[in-house]
């Protein structure tokens, strides 16, 4: 654990590894579950990039990609800016809960499915690096949550509110992070370095194409948000299947209103008012369904499971001891749901750590988005 975070949390949390420890071999559930709390299990690193991911990262060479050349291409693009997470930078703070209604347990037999309640910890966001960016429509809104299961595992997800992502491997998100990096005299990606990474990438192209077909809702109460990659559930029957989640609002948006934090006022506004709340909804794949690329959708004739409903009813600034330095790692997870063969899980944990190590030693500047100044 990093010595800024270290007297907001409790005395005998783990330490997380530093960067000297770790090893970039196959990526284990102790090393995906190192810096956990003992208070409600929440482990103090941070979402951010990607890194080790099916033998992508290794040691031959200066050009080789690692969490600290991800972390520093993510300061590159946007700039430093201390104590912030080095993507999704823009966020708000939410707790609630998870109603389970036993379906999903015919698929998984986690814990978290068995017909009950159990709290949530969330946060909702918005992607890029800028903690300070002015809210906007087309972009790309995250929400995170972690299941806080009464048996001391956790389900920790990191959904966006694309229905596929845009790259295929680490390496695609990596070059497409520097050809989007704006051009100073417009305040755009360069179009010829676009062009000429989506001509090496056809399968961002397809991407982007079915992300066009879905445009944003009016805002976070109203957004369907998706976990995109695939995991293998497994039942108490030993049955495994593939399968993906999303997240389906279950309330219509007020009319978007306006200023530099809109977005993130509506939702406060929202959840003042009252509830909000998602349907968790399980898609199951079947034989000859990608589950290796992110950047494919699976056939809308899928068989679905609707689980249960999150229910977000408070939103918090970000401060220490709520979701600001939480890990929505989405690696870490609860008996009954495992990584599938998606080169994009296991490599979003390891640079999620390094951004973490970066940002807790950092001094801590307030919040972009303060709850206490938006008005009903």
């Amino acid at each position: 654990m990093e010595p800024a975070d270290r007297d907001q949390e409790p005395a005998n949390r783990p330490a997380e590894p530093q960067p000297s420890q770790r090893r970039f071999g196959a990526l284990s559930r102790r090393g995906a579950l190192l810096g956990m709390s003992a208070v409600a299990g929440v482990a103090a690193v941070d979402v951010g990039g990607f890194a080790y991911a099916g033998g992508w990262l290794g040691f031959s060479g200066p050009a080789t990609l690692t969490p600290p050349r991800f972390a520093d291409r993510f300061e590159q693009v946007f700039g430093h800016h201390d104590g912030f997470r080095r993507n999704h930078a823009k966020g708000l703070s939410a707790t609630g809960s998870f109603a389970s209604n036993g379906a999903g347990a015919a698929v998984s037999r986690a814990t978290v499915f068995r017909a009950g309640n159990v709290p949530l910890i969330g946060r909702f966001s918005l992607g890029g690096g800028l903690p300070d960016q002015s809210d906007k429509p087309d972009t790309v809104r995250g929400f995170g949550l972690v299941f806080q299961v009464p048996n001391g595992q956790q389900w920790r997800t990191a959904m966006v509110n694309f229905p596929v992502f845009t790259d295929r491997t680490p390496e695609g998100f990596y070059e497409r992070l520097l050809a989007s990096k704006p051009v100073p005299a417009t305040g755009k990606p360069d179009p010829q370095k676009m062009a000429a990474f989506l001509e090496r990438h056809p399968e961002t192209v397809a991407a982007l194409k079915v992300i066009k077909q879905t445009p944003p809702s009016v805002g976070f109460a109203d957004s369907a948000f998706h976990g995109l990659n695939a995991f293998y559930f497994t039942n108490s029957a030993g049955a495994t299947v593939p399968v993906r989640w999303s997240a389906v609002a279950q309330q219509a948006a007020a009319p978007a209103s306006s200023g530099k934090d809109y977005l993130f006022d509506d939702l406060i506004r929202a959840v003042t008012q009252r509830p909000l709340t998602w349907k968790l909804i399980l898609t199951i794949g079947e034989p000859g369904d990608p589950t290796s690329d992110a950047t494919k959708p699976w056939p809308q004739s899928r068989k679905s499971i609707d689980a249960g409903t999150i229910t977000i009813d408070a939103v918090q600034t970000e401060q220490a001891g709520n979701a600001r330095d939480i890990n929505f790692d989405p690696t870490v997870l609860p008996d009954g749901i495992a990584m599938s063969d998606d080169p994009l899980l296991a490599a979003r944990s390891a640079v999620y750590a390094r951004s973490f190590t970066r940002r807790a030693e950092e001094p801590k500047s307030p919040s972009e988005v303060n709850v206490g100044q938006v008005r009903s």
